[in-house]
């Protein structure tokens, strides 16, 4: 039993952090979208969340203390490196800035859906567990 509430909440970790990473890649194509030379970003949000599972259910996650400066950090934006796509603009602009508004503005609400809703099923979820562990 632990080990399917393990794999799911697992699962919804790395698509809610993948999310909000994705949401902060997002806001920074509609803050550059008068930059010049501005090239808009995003991520195939589904085969980097595929790639993210395996890699969690291939190693052990332990966590591990940082008890001198000269350790390696952990990188902030590492839930993205090597997953950047640049967007191939439907209508270039003359000064080189890929970001279309409206795209963008479609694409944050749709995350921003998708994010709620996995926070809805996640208590959702919690919910019914409280509910079985209730006496009755």
């Amino acid at each position: 039993m632990i080990n399917k509430l393990d794999k799911e909440l697992n699962f919804h970790h790395q698509a809610l952090s993948l999310r909000t990473a994705r949401q902060e890649l997002l806001s920074s194509n509609v803050a550059n979208a008068d930059t010049p030379n501005f090239k808009a970003k995003d991520i195939d949000f589904a085969s980097v969340l595929r790639e993210k599972l395996s890699l969690t259910a291939n190693t052990n996650n332990v966590g591990l203390t940082k008890t001198s400066p000269m350790h390696i950090g952990v990188n902030a934006n590492g839930a993205l490196d090597g997953s950047l796509l640049y967007r191939v603009p439907l209508q270039p602009s003359a000064d080189g800035n890929t970001v279309d508004m409206d795209m963008e503005r479609t694409r944050f609400a749709d995350n921003s859906i998708k994010y709620d809703a996995s926070i809805t099923f996640i208590t959702n979820e919690f919910r019914n567990l409280t509910k079985a562990m209730q006496e009755r």
